[in-house]
C-alpha cells in the first residue's frame, strides 16, 4: 500500500520521480535544503575567496566539527574532516611504521578500496595481510568474533574491519572486536562508511584507536564529507594523505591532527561545513528526530528484505540484529562470463526496463552475486514488493 507520508518526504529529495531509488548506501542523497546551505557556504567563499579562507574557514570548521563530534559521541579534539572514509582508511594505514615483521587482519568482507589500500601498504613494508574469512548467510554476530580471534597471532599489529559491511550489509560487533583487541595489544581501525546516521554511533565507547565514517550517506550531507577520529593516544603518529602547510606550522592554538588536515591546499569546504546542516536537518523530517529516522529506516530494510526473500524463495540470511538501513540476499548464479559489478545484465535490465536502481554485486565471486536493498525516508513498502516481482519474473 502506497504511504502518502512518504511522498511528501521524497519532496525534500532531489530524487528523479521516475526511478524507484533503492540504493541511498552507495552515494547517500542530500536533501534540497542541505544542498542550499552548501551553496550558500560556495557564495560566501567565492564572494571573497581571501576573506572566506584565511579569515572565516576556521571558526566555521570548528563550529562544524563541533556538531560531528557531539553526533558521534566523540571530543571535537580528536576529530577532522576528510572527503571520504577511503581516505580516513588511507591517513591511517599510510601513517603506520611497519615492517616485515607485521600481519595486519582483515576479512574477506572488506570494502575493496580499503582492502587494496591495506595490501599496499603490506607490500610497500614487506608486511603480511591475514584475511579471515567470515560466511554469509551467517547465524550471529559470535562467528565474526570468533574468527577473528582465531586468527590473531604475536605478530598480528592491526585489524581493519568494517563497521558495516558495504557488500552483505551486515553489521559488525566492533565495539567486542575492539575490546578483545585491545587486551592482546592489537589496534583496530573501524572502517564506519555506513555507520553515522544508520544507528545510534558512540565513537568513545567503542574505544578504537582509529575510526572513519562517511556524512554524506546516511547523515545525507553533500558528497566530500566524512570524518577520522583518532584516539588521543595515537594522535601523534597520524598524518594526512597530503603533506602540507601544517607540516611544520609552529602553531599551537590548535591540535597538530587540527593543523596537518584542516588545510591541505585549496580546496572547497561546503561539503564539510553543511555535513552540521544535514545532521540538524534530516531529524526535523519526523516526529522523534534522529532516533526514530534510524527506526524508520531499520524497520522499513527488514520489512524489504522479507518482501523480496518472499518473492525469491529464500530465507533471510542474516538476524535482525545484524542489519541497520540496509540488507543484501543471495541471487542465483550469474550466467557464464556475465561481467560484474554495474556490468551485470540483471542490474542494467532492473534500470533500463523497470526503472528501479538497484545494486547487484559479484560476492564473494563470480558467479555468485548479492542484491543490495537500501531505505530511505523517501522509500516506500510497495517499491520492494515490486522489486520482489520484477525478480521473480527475470530469474
Amino acid at each position: 500500500m502506497r504511504d502518502d507520508s512518504t511522498v511528501t518526504l521524497r519532496e525534500h529529495w532531489l530524487l528523479d520521480p521516475s526511478i524507484t531509488f533503492l540504493n541511498h548506501g552507495s552515494f547517500g542523497a542530500t536533501p534540497r535544503a542541505v544542498l542550499e546551505k552548501q551553496s550558500e557556504y560556495r557564495a560566501r567563499l567565492e564572494a571573497e575567496p581571501v576573506r572566506f579562507l584565511v579569515r572565516e574557514l576556521e571558526p566555521l570548521l570548528d563550529a562544524a566539527r563541533r556538531d560531528v563530534a557531539a553526533f558521534i559521541r566523540a571530543e571535537p579534539e580528536d576529530v577532522v574532516f576528510v572527503p571520504n572514509a577511503t581516505a580516513g582508511v588511507n591517513a591511517i594505514l599510510r601513517s603506520l611504521d611497519l615492517d616485515e615483521h607485521d600481519e595486519l587482519l582483515v576479512t574477506n568482507q572488506e570494502y575493496n578500496a580499503c582492502r587494496n589500500t591495506l595490501d599496499y601498504v603490506a607490500q610497500l613494508a614487506g608486511a603480511k595481510v591475514v584475511a579471515v574469512e567470515i560466511p554469509f548467510p551467517i547465524a550471529s554476530p559470535d562467528v565474526v568474533v570468533d574468527r577473528v580471534l582465531a586468527a590473531v597471532t604475536e605478530r598480528t599489529r592491526v585489524l581493519l574491519i568494517d563497521h558495516v559491511v558495504s557488500q552483505t550489509a551486515i553489521i559488525n560487533p566492533v565495539e567486542r572486536l575492539v575490546q578483545e583487541m585491545s587486551a592482546r595489544g592489537i589496534d583496530t581501525l573501524v572502517d564506519g562508511a555506513h555507520a553515522p546516521g544508520m544507528f545510534p554511533l558512540d565513537v568513545t565507547a567503542i574505544g578504537a584507536a582509529y575510526y572513519t565514517g562517511n556524512l554524506h550517506k546516511w547523515v545525507c550531507a553533500p558528497k566530500g564529507a566524512a570524518f577520522l577520529h583518532v584516539r588521543r593516544n595515537r594522535r601523534f603518529g597520524v598524518r594526512p594523505i597530503a603533506i602540507s602547510h601544517g607540516a611544520n606550522s609552529m602553531r599551537s592554538d590548535r591540535p597538530r591532527l587540527w593543523l596537518e588536515f584542516d588545510w591541505t591546499g585549496t580546496f572547497d569546504p561546503a561539503a564539510w561545513l553543511a555535513a552540521a546542516d544535514a545532521i540538524r536537518f534530516v531529524p526535523t523530517l519526523v516526529p522523534g528526530g534522529w532516533p526514530e529516522v534510524m527506526r524508520r529506516n531499520h524497520e522499513l530494510a527488514l520489512r524489504g528484505r522479507d518482501l523480496v526473500a518472499g518473492a525469491l524463495g529464500i530465507d533471510a540470511p542474516a538476524p535482525g540484529n545484524m542489519i541497520g538501513s540496509m540488507a543484501s540476499l543471495p541471487l542465483p548464479d550469474a550466467p557464464p562470463g556475465t561481467p560484474g559489478g554495474d556490468n551485470d545484465p540483471l542490474h542494467n535490465m532492473l534500470f533500463d526496463r523497470h526503472q528501479i536502481e538497484v545494486p547487484v554485486m559479484p560476492w564473494p565471486h563470480p558467479p555468485k552475486r548479492l542484491i543490495r536493498l537500501s531505505a530511505q525516508l523517501y522509500n516506500r513498502e510497495d517499491e520492494y514488493a515490486e522489486l520482489g516481482r520484477v525478480l521473480r519474473s527475470i530469474l
